[in-house]
């Protein structure tokens, strides 16, 4: 299949081309590069910079790639961020997301992954989540992401031929098996490449915000899946697209992991005395959530694969010893 992959430059995306090419599908990339990395993209994939605003542009290159399907990554997602300037999230993710479609209508191309997020679930009454929990964000990332779900809802019901899947997951986390792609935001808010990042002396501590929470160790709990298994998913679920369908399918490995469990395995891999700062609870920070991703195991036999935290950890250990600087050399 031709397959144009949107941020695919960046963290998830970039595993995303990887996964794609080794099923034998053609890539091209649509990234404008504004959190991305050229250097995380194949030189041997088309990588066309672009914002997914310029409709026009967008639709060009679905006309000239003869692409069939989209995957799309491209997104801001830091919800601070989204909180302190919500009109730049709207309009790159929200409209950026509908010129997108537009595109695709345009160029008639009628099958679509969306990388949404659990954040448009807000805080559940219950874990683990289930695809039919309420959906309430409260930040503008999710409600940006969650606008477009909506959108994609109607715009199917305009179109019988159209088919996509909205794909909503947790803490993604690791780096590619060999060590060849990886993790490298600016900021970094992630908590295993913060871990890292101090296991490396490029970072004092890391700060743990809570651990008076009504969990075993007083730490939030989280659901971690591997960004290996994440696209491996999305390519899975892309196979399966046929006319008409609207697919919602939450990832995860179905389980919770307290942060203090994932700082205990980051010292175990990397046998540094990481130091850890305990600070104030951060406002609207859930003590538990996980995801319950029976329903995609269900019915397209998918799962995650890499449910230890300490191998996750590994392969991240290995990008970052390796790019200490991420893909700056």
């Amino acid at each position: 299949m031709k397959v144009m992959v949107t941020g695919g430059a960046g963290y998830i995306g970039s595993h995303a081309v990887r996964k794609l090419r080794q099923a034998g599908h053609n890539v091209v990339v649509l990234d404008n590069l504004h959190r991305g990395h050229r250097q995380a993209v194949p030189k041997d994939v088309p990588l066309v910079d672009y914002d997914l605003r310029h409709t026009d542009a967008v639709t060009n290159t679905l006309l000239h790639y003869e692409i069939e399907c989209v995957m799309h990554f491209a997104a801001l997602a830091y919800v601070g961020e989204s909180v302190t300037d919500p009109l730049t999230y709207y309009d790159n993710n929200t409209a950026g997301s509908v010129s997108l479609l537009r595109a695709m209508k345009t160029a008639n191309v009628n099958r679509l992954v969306f990388s949404s997020t659990c954040a448009t679930y807000g805080q559940p009454d219950q874990v683990p989540i289930v695809e039919t929990t309420p959906q309430s964000p409260i930040n503008p990332y999710g409600w940006s992401k969650l606008f477009f779900e909506r959108v994609l809802k109607d715009y199917a019901a305009s179109n019988p031929k159209f088919a996509y899947a909205a794909l909503r997951y947790f803490n993604v986390a690791g780096s590619a098996s060999d060590g060849s792609i990886g993790e490298d935001h600016t900021p970094e808010t992630h908590l295993i490449p913060v871990l890292l990042n101090v296991a490396l002396g490029k970072v004092p501590k890391v700060t743990v915000f809570g651990d008076d929470y009504p969990t075993p160790d007083g730490t939030c709990i989280r659901d971690y899946i591997h960004v290996e298994d994440l696209v491996d998913a999305h390519e899975v679920v892309m196979r399966a697209l046929q006319d008409g369908d609207q697919r919602f399918y939450n990832l995860g490995i179905g389980q919770g992991l307290s942060v203090k469990q994932v700082i205990d395995a980051a010292k175990d891999v990397t046998g540094a005395d990481i130091k850890v700062e305990i600070g104030p609870r951060r406002a609207g920070d859930p003590p538990m959530l996980y995801a319950n991703a029976d329903k995609i195991k269900n019915e397209l036999g998918w799962s995650a694969r890499h449910t230890d935290i300490r191998e996750i950890v590994q392969t991240a250990w290995t990008w970052f010893k390796a790019h200490p600087n991420g893909y700056d050399k």
